[in-house]
């Protein structure tokens, strides 16, 4: 077990999949819920969900690796936010599995990179179960096919209030629908990462997979990891 997973230990996870929410609404909520979580008025959770098309900024931001203008965005209906997670920019839309982890971590024992890793292993178990073989690439975060990104992440640690430690927002994003690539990472250079691909689930496995059957399937994997009852 992790050591963020012997931190949660023995804890209740809400974990709930939330359907399609709109990017602006969906950071809103985190916000509010790592204030509720920091009071100890709600249990740790994981939101699971889908989001319109969007292109997000993190703190690593080079609008240069946005390849749209104004009016091609605005054809395209593709909303765009400069956000507070790290990394470079990101696509969320249609078809891919957003998931936010909303996690107190303590402050003993405390060790920010682990808890990326544990992210990613959890995807990682998860397509394991159908014999695709997820890895890292040292230089980067996420789960990657071989030179393919099948996932996203990019968090950030808001410093507890009312407790030593962190509480975790933003997350993963995990590619279902087959086509997502030319769909939405086209217009962008993903991460600011040129020399690499985007995949999907479906584009492995040539399979139907849903984002609501796959939010299902994860949260099992999501609990082992982390250590939840």
């Amino acid at each position: 077990m992790s050591e963020a997973a012997k931190n949660t230990a023995h804890k209740m996870l809400d974990a709930r999949y939330i359907g399609m929410l709109d990017y602006k609404e969906a950071w809103d909520l985190q916000k509010a819920y790592v204030k509720e979580i920091d009071k100890g008025e709600r249990p740790e959770t994981l939101l699971l969900l889908q989001h319109p098309p969007t292109y997000t900024l993190g703190s690593d931001r080079h609008p240069e690796h946005l390849l749209l203008d104004k009016d091609t965005l605005s054809q395209k209906g593709i909303s765009v936010y400069d956000i507070d997670r790290g990394g470079d920019i990101t696509y969320h839309g249609p078809g891919q599995l957003v998931g936010y982890p909303l996690l107190y971590l303590d402050a003993i024992g405390l060790d920010l990179h682990e808890y990326l890793r544990t992210v990613e292993q959890v995807i990682i178990d998860w397509l394991a179960q159908y014999g695709i073989k997820g890895g890292r690439k040292s230089e980067y975060t996420g789960v990657w096919i071989g030179d393919e990104k099948i996932t996203a992440i990019g968090v950030k640690f808001n410093k507890a209030r009312q407790r030593r430690g962190f509480i975790t927002s933003h997350g993963f994003a995990l590619n279902i629908k087959s086509g997502i690539a030319a769909e939405g990472f086209s217009g962008i250079v993903p991460c600011g990462i040129g020399q690499f691909g985007v995949t999907s689930f479906n584009d492995i496995t040539g399979g139907s997979m849903t984002v609501e059957a796959a939010a299902e399937q994860i949260v099992p994997f999501f609990k082992e990891r982390f250590g939840f009852s």
